[in-house]
């Protein structure tokens, strides 16, 4: 039987109050970083391997998944820009190797054909395509100008230039083309007369309606935009960016957060911009910062998995972290004496929180992304998940699986099916695999926060949002 939403969330409440209460603040938990255990190296140099592996060294793309035959998504290929140099300073990869995989990316951006044409263009107005082809970089097929996507481009280009310092041409070289890229990005433009931000244009049939609004990872967009040397957007995007913040808060006390339902989109602008000890005018008012705001979601996530409102297979506390990812496909089956509906690929969530969605597929990206925010639940976790048979590969884990997935008749999208533990994906999808590196070299060692602390177009974006105090101070 179906349990009720409200009687989840007052199950869930209590368990996340139960978790989050036993759980020390992130501000003292800081000072005093436990070491990660040897078996977590050993994900995050597979995890690195597979960028390596699969990029395209005439041009530094790299495909959305892979070992299914892909196009290129640039939100991948800004992570491979993230990785290149925590794989230099890990001893993965040589600097000039890594250099040289840069230059290769940037230079093709650089120099990659923009217009409002539908065919023959990777971009146009500075920004780029979600999905440009492995070989020619041009636009494939008939995807959207993605504004958020070329956020996470810019984001690993801004990294780049403020971590390649050598003197060399070819350094000089990486910090001139990474900060002329980003700056060519015409976000007023992207804009449409409102003081959003468009999530997508298209060739011919223009803007989308959809914009960047509310708690999700359009964050790192609307600060970017904010701070874009050359073609900012007005003042006053921030606020329009945080007007529907009152509809977004969910729990109480230690449990209040701003919510939305996939993990991803409290990691991804955290990835690159270090949150902690800085608020804006909303995060003032609440008392406390967009990273304690991600560990209280990340709790949430896991409470919402012990609880299991839907009863599926496997949750527990070290078995959890809904994001998006790949899933089984589209079926409504029986399961448990009733009908449950199952997807492909789709963003999956706590239900009751913005974006819900949960069919009981569990991705390691979304514990191992909340590393920093609470690794006292994502070791325990990733520890876990290293048991899930046909999981864990050569290039670390398969994009997510479904223990509840038993259907071996089913006409399954991809991956395989056995009759005792379940569905695993087939696939490794980039967009999933930068966050387990980069975020686990951020609570290593601060590796990224502490180079995009300097970009100047961070810190404009930061402070023309309002953001005030700790490190921006």
């Amino acid at each position: 039987m179906k349990i009720g939403r409200r009687t989840f969330l007052a199950q869930g409440a209590a368990a996340g109050a139960a978790t989050m209460a036993a759980v020390p603040a992130a501000q003292a938990r800081a000072a005093s970083r436990p070491t990660l255990p040897a078996f977590y190296e050993d994900i995050e140099r597979r995890t690195f391997n597979w960028f390596r592996k699969t990029v395209n060294p005439a041009n530094g793309l790299v495909p959305d998944r892979w070992p299914t035959p892909s196009f290129s998504s640039i939100a991948a290929v800004g992570s491979a820009l993230t990785v290149w140099p925590i794989g230099v300073e890990r001893g993965w990869i040589s600097r000039p190797e890594a250099r040289d995989l840069t230059l290769a990316a940037l230079r093709f951006f650089d120099k990659a054909p923009q217009g409002d044409a539908p065919t023959g263009t990777a971009g146009n107005r500075g920004f780029f395509y979600h999905f440009l082809d492995m070989e020619t970089g041009l636009r494939y097929r008939d995807n959207e100008l993605s504004s958020v996507d070329s956020t996470l481009l810019f984001l690993g280009m801004l990294f780049a230039a403020g971590w390649w310092t050598g003197n060399d041409p070819a350094e000089a070289e990486i910090r001139r083309l990474a900060t002329d890229i980003v700056d060519r990005a015409d976000w007023a433009w992207f804009q449409n007369g409102r003081p959003v931000v468009s999530m997508g244009w298209h060739p011919g049939r223009g803007f989308l309606d959809a914009v960047w609004q509310g708690y999700n990872e359009g964050m790192m967009t609307v600060i970017l935009a904010l701070g874009s040397g050359r073609h900012p957007v007005k003042d006053g995007a921030w606020e329009a960016w945080c007007a529907p913040y009152p509809s977004c808060w969910r729990g109480e006390g230690e449990t209040r957060h701003l919510a939305f339902a996939p993990l991803f989109g409290h990691q991804y602008s955290q990835m690159w911009i270090d949150f902690r000890g800085i608020r804006d005018a909303a995060m003032r008012e609440a008392g406390f910062d967009y990273f304690e705001n991600s560990r209280r979601a990340t709790y949430a996530n896991r409470a919402y998995c012990i609880t299991n409102p839907q009863q599926w297979d496997g949750n527990s506390g070290d078995l959890w972290g809904l994001t998006a990812c790949d899933g089984p496909g589209n079926f409504e089956l029986p399961f448990k004496g009733r009908t449950a509906t199952f997807y492909g690929y789709a963003a999956r969530g706590p239900l009751g929180q913005p974006d819900e969605r949960d069919d009981g597929t569990i991705a390691p990206t979304a514990a191992l992304g909340s590393l920093p925010f609470a690794p006292e639940i994502v070791v325990p976790a990733a520890r876990t998940l290293l048991k899930v048979p046909g999981l864990y590969r050569e290039y670390g884990f398969a994009d997510s699986f479904n223990p509840s997935f038993r259907y071996i008749d089913a006409k399954i999208e991809t991956g395989s099916v056995d009759p005792k533990t379940g569905w695993v994906a087939r696939d490794y999808l980039g967009i999933d695999q930068g966050p387990i590196v980069i975020m686990a070299a951020n609570y290593r060692h601060d590796t990224v926060w502490k180079v995009m602390r300097q970009s100047p177009v961070i810190r404009r974006g930061l402070e023309r949002a309002g953001f005030t105090g700790g490190w921006l101070g």
